[in-house]
């Protein structure tokens, strides 16, 4: 029996260790500019990789920014995470919810579902006990109103 425990536990572990050294990287890692993106307005500061003949940034001389490399990678168990732990699952309709496992997956409500539709899927949800990713503010202000009911 302890041994089916170990062997349950084992993923979330490796998942907690993952995500807590993923964000550990992130803290060191550099800030990717693109090239003379500082110097002039028209060069946007989104990462292009740097490929001039001459490019002190391809060459990595010393006092230049950083290029992205493999080495700044996360942990493959981590990739694709949100930082909550939940694997992210853009919802459209009630029927999306059914397909959603609520121990790995977290849902994110689409920005074209409309507040009647909203508050069905909510409640499906809750039902369900899945994550919502991004909850309106009039549902958190319902759910404090019902909780201060509750307690009186």
């Amino acid at each position: 029996m302890s041994e089916e425990k170990e062997k349950a536990e084992k993923p979330v572990k490796l998942k907690e260790r993952a995500l807590t050294l993923r964000e550990r990287i992130k803290r060191k890692k550099a800030k990717f500019r693109r090239q003379e993106s500082w110097r002039y307005k028209r060069v946007k500061e989104v990462w292009r990789r740097p490929d001039g003949v001459d490019s002190k940034m391809r060459k990595k001389v010393k006092g230049w920014p950083k290029s992205v490399e493999v080495g700044y990678r996360g942990p493959k168990e981590a990739r694709g995470l949100h930082p909550s732990g939940y694997a992210e699952v853009l919802i459209h309709t009630l029927d999306d919810i059914e397909e959603v496992d609520p121990k790995t997956q977290a849902i994110r409500i689409a920005h074209t579902v409309g507040a009647k539709k909203r508050v069905e899927i909510t409640a499906r949800a809750k039902e369900r006990e899945i994550y919502i990713l991004n909850p309106k503010e009039e549902e958190k202000k319902e759910e404090e109103a019902e909780e201060k009911e509750k307690a009186e």
